[in-house]
């Protein structure tokens, strides 16, 4: 053998050892996963809906893992703020996200510069729960059914303006504009929390929220609620009508919050975290726990996951172009 092609026998040869030292260590890693602590980051503030959920699963994670398992809230954006942090951790499986569906298919679908793909940019790994959203008006307002709130907002165009927190919150009341003729201007607040705050103290008409802060102020009296938009009626809220019994069809939004990775996340890993993921929802207090907020449990396989995010990123797409709404930066 001459010295040049030795010189490239020995340049081969140390990449190849070097490709199969990396190549063994990550799958080292991969075997002892997880040996540090894993960070479960929520893009909205502390007692929101989200929130509770990472909290209920980053313990039982802990628990079924043996280790630690910590919650970093970054609110901001309607979650995007969370994502794209999210987005660029290591694909090592110890940064994952609990992501909401306005995070994972709205703002990819309302964005002039999509700042992120739902699927392409993340390993999905389950939905974890699924709740529909609820309409709620002032407990003094004298519409008493959705009929009543229709005909008050076309006759009463500039004071119908609505509360909302979220892109998902906003196209779900866009949609129910869509197909009553409602008019409506939307008034942009933090959280739920604060979108049911402006409708007490009576700034806004009313707002389309999650269950966890809205369920109580409707027992309580606070609220009224109109109907859910879901197709069956909720356990909590069982006198409460579906958007389609009070008259107005094709406006059910079921929302959902789920469990991501980066994308290229090592397949076993997300194996592991999934099956964790499904052992975790059928544990009798977790159940208790959800059901509570009026949430549906329901853990899927990952490709599921993903097929279901590229789905609702068309459908609200064209919701998005029906309704004339301008794309954000």
């Amino acid at each position: 053998m001459d010295a040049r092609k030795f010189r490239r026998a020995l340049v081969f040869g140390g990449a190849l050892i070097a490709g199969l030292a990396a190549t063994a260590v990550v799958a080292s890693a991969q075997a002892r996963y997880p040996n540090q602590t894993i960070k479960i980051v929520v893009g909205f503030a502390a007692g929101g809906g989200n929130d509770i959920i990472a909290r209920i699963i980053g313990q039982k994670l802990q628990e079924g893992l043996g280790t630690t398992v910590i919650i970093e809230n970054r609110p901001g954006a309607g979650g995007k703020i969370a994502a794209e942090a999210v987005m660029t951790a290591p694909p090592d499986g110890y940064t994952l996200l609990v992501g909401a569906a306005g995070a994972m298919s709205i703002i990819p679908a309302i964005s002039v510069k999509q700042p992120y793909h739902g699927t392409k940019d993340f390993a999905p790994i389950s939905m974890v729960a699924a709740f529909p959203l609820i309409l709620v008006v002032q407990a003094s307002h004298p519409a008493k059914n959705v009929k009543d709130l229709v005909a008050w907002m076309k006759a009463n165009p500039d004071k119908s303006n609505y509360a909302t927190s979220s892109p998902a919150f906003t196209l779900a009341t866009e949609l129910f504009k869509l197909k009553t003729g409602a008019p409506g201007t939307a008034i942009p607040y933090k959280s739920s929390g604060e979108s049911l705050v402006s409708v007490l103290g009576e700034q806004s008409l009313l707002t389309i929220a999650d269950p966890p802060p809205t369920t109580p102020l409707v027992k309580n009296g606070q609220v009224r609620a109109l109907a859910v938009l879901a197709t069956t009626r909720s356990d909590e809220l069982p006198d409460v009508p579906t958007m389609t019994e009070a008259g107005v069809p094709d406006v059910n939004v079921s929302l959902w919050s789920g469990l991501f990775a980066p994308a290229h996340t090592p397949p076993d890993i997300v194996a592991r975290l999934e099956g964790e993921i499904v052992k975790i929802m059928q544990m009798p207090d977790v159940k208790e726990k959800l059901t509570a907020f009026s949430y549906e449990l329901a853990p899927n396989m990952p490709e599921e996951f993903a097929a279901l995010i590229k789905t609702e990123m068309d459908k609200w797409a064209k919701v998005i172009r029906d309704a004339k709404i301008p794309k954000v930066e």
